[in-house]
């Protein structure tokens, strides 16, 4: 078989040990592989009429190009947030622009058949998609057209459904605790208020396992708006209490004050995502006229998902990688690689786009005091999921 492997969306540490354990897998198997470039947006901007085009969106893979990959964070096959179902017509290459179609008043085009045409010409057989619910969402689509395709969960946020744990969350969750900590230097010799904001668009469970963790104390969420006030009271309370007089606050990217909304700015991509960030500084503007106290705005943002991974998702990668490629020795299509209550699994693609997940707030945070509240261990995952 002819094997494809593109990695989409946000990079995380582990994708790069991911996509060299299935190239080694697929070789010894007797397979080729080759990665496709920069997302979907290799299958979109892959023009047949070009000769050059192969060389710029496809890469054959072996061992010798994949050999050190894995000592890497980041993915060497790049990535993008590409959606070739829903493509904007500013967007649309130029090789594919119809003169004689007027796009007036369409918001998006769909070049699924085109995609499906360059998957053929390449003579791919099976593909792997590597990302979050977005990516594979995508994938799901072009199982529906009878593709056959085996998916990869990644994203920090840890937020794909069905499956307990994503590529990327570990190594985002121990850069933050390492930065929250180190930050207490800064906060207890200025005597401040320090305001972390951390990714997390819809789950806050980055924010809550990191602050659970790190010892935070308070932690805003994306699930849960806060009250503003009653937040300034605890803060304030906080510092007093400290022999070293600062306190310590998370809260997600996505999070809002009651009655507020999400910050969000720029254009939608693909996915209708807009950009996040600035609520760390709204919170922290308003902390500072509520309490009177001088405050530290930290963005971790793209910190958590930088360099190497740690050994959880390193380990976590390769299995993935190499279940994937039993699977499609097996003959299987559709599916999602996935982690269950522990346990290595697969599930249905379509499991993806079937439900939302969510930080457990019943189980895991107190709504009133904004900080995490685990009340049961015993029988929980290992990162509370």
């Amino acid at each position: 078989m002819k094997i494809g492997i593109l990695t989409g969306g946000g990079d995380v540490p582990g994708l790069n040990p991911c996509i060299k354990a299935a190239v080694y897998s697929a070789i010894d198997e007797g397979h080729e592989i080759v990665g496709i470039r920069r997302g979907w947006g290799g299958l979109l901007h892959l023009n047949l009429d070009d000769p050059t085009s192969v060389d710029k969106n496809v890469l054959p893979l072996d061992k010798q190009n994949t050999r050190t990959i894995d000592r890497t964070g980041g993915t060497f096959l790049h990535t993008s947030r590409t959606n070739p179902s829903k493509v904007k017509p500013q967007d649309v290459p130029d090789f594919l622009r119809d003169p004689e179609q007027n796009n007036d008043g369409v918001d998006v085009l769909d070049f699924t058949p085109h995609v499906m045409r360059n998957l053929e010409f390449l003579g791919i057989d099976r593909l792997i998609p590597i990302g979050g619910d977005d990516t594979l969402s995508y994938g799901e689509r072009l199982h529906s057209e009878g593709f056959p395709v085996v998916a990869i969960p990644k994203t920090m946020d840890n937020d794909v459904y069905g499956t307990d744990y994503c590529i990327g969350f570990s190594t985002a969750v121990t850069r933050s605790v390492q930065f929250i900590n180190q930050l207490r230097t800064s906060a207890g010799s200025h005597e401040r208020i320090a305001v972390v904001e951390l990714f997390g668009r819809n789950s806050g469970e980055t924010s809550l396992i990191s602050s659970y963790l790190a010892g935070v104390d308070r932690a805003v969420i994306s699930e849960v708006p806060y009250d503003v006030e009653r937040l300034a009271e605890l803060v304030k309370k906080d510092k007093m209490e400290n022999p070293s007089n600062y306190a310590m606050v998370t809260i997600s990217e996505g999070a809002h004050m009651k009655g507020g909304q999400v910050v969000e700015y720029g254009e939608a991509d693909a996915y209708g995502h807009r950009k996040l960030g600035g609520i760390g500084e709204i919170l922290g503007e308003a902390l500072k006229r509520l309490t009177g106290q001088n405050i530290i705005n930290q963005q971790v943002s793209y910190l958590m998902r930088s360099g190497a991974p740690d050994a959880l998702d390193l380990m976590v990668a390769v299995n993935y990688a190499n279940m994937a490629m039993s699977l499609i020795c097996n003959g299987a299509s559709g599916r999602m690689v996935a982690l269950r209550d522990g346990s290595y699994t697969h599930i249905p693609m379509s499991t993806v786009t079937s439900g939302l997940k969510r930080v457990d707030v019943d189980e895991l945070y107190d709504v009133k005091q904004y900080r995490p509240k685990v009340r049961h261990v015993l029988g929980k995952p290992m990162f509370l999921y």
